[in-house]
């Protein structure tokens, strides 16, 4: 039976209704902070930083995962239980640190929308044409030092999936197959693993050098 005219226009209520709430609760955030002094240019830089931070926390991360997995590949007696439990305990806390990382980058955004869209909306308030101008060309400059800074943090977040999928599909084999001969069969996928890791580094640090410049230029605004 299809869902009713009723059920659907109750379901698109409490849609709207949550929607509502978040808009609002961030509403509130941005207004109680403020208050303090604290406004959504601060606030953006406190997020570049934390994700910053967050990426190098994870870059420091998958690197030990990586000398964990060889360390397992060079197995040479000794308990494979423990070699299974530190490859899953690395592949866990790398998942957990991606997470964050997302997280951090997702934050980013919000606060960038959020402030490029008052500030474009306070251009209009202007009666001062040389101070309008000024204000345009620097948000205009901000847009692209932002837009620099994020497609290195995109470019670095895409780089993650591969690296935790190869360390997932290790723990998944290791875990049906604690013998050393099935240890031995992995050795032909470290060098793939590396590779993933190093290109995993090498776009974390290369937006990590970004998010450094970006909060050192705001800093001179």
């Amino acid at each position: 039976m299809g869902t009713s005219v009723f059920e659907k226009a109750r379901r698109m209520l409490v849609v709207m209704t949550v929607i509502g709430l978040l808009l609002g609760c961030e509403s509130a955030y941005y207004k109680t902070m403020e208050k303090f002094g604290y406004h959504k240019r601060d606030l953006m830089v406190d997020r570049v930083q934390e994700a910053r931070d967050a990426q190098e926390d994870a870059k420091e991360q998958f690197e030990s995962a990586l000398e964990k997995f060889t360390a397992v590949l060079q197995f040479d007696g000794g308990q494979l239980e423990d070699k299974y439990d530190q490859l899953k305990s690395e592949y866990d806390l790398s998942q957990s640190k991606a997470d964050t990382v997302r997280g951090r980058i997702a934050a980013v955004e919000d606060v960038a929308e959020d402030l490029f869209a008052e500030w474009k909306a306070e251009l209009d308030q202007y009666t001062n044409t040389s101070l309008r101008r000024n204000s345009e060309r620097q948000l205009q400059q901000t847009r692209r030092q932002y837009s620099q800074l994020i497609g290195a943090m995109k470019r670095a977040e895409k780089k993650i999936d591969p690296v935790l999928l190869a360390l997932r599909d290790q723990v998944l084999f290791l875990k049906h197959n604690l013998n050393a001969q099935a240890i031995a069969s992995l050795q032909s996928e470290l060098v793939a693993v590396e590779a993933d890791v190093a290109s995993l580094i090498k776009e974390m640090e290369a937006s990590i050098r970004e998010a450094d410049t970006f909060i050192n230029q705001m800093a001179k605004e």
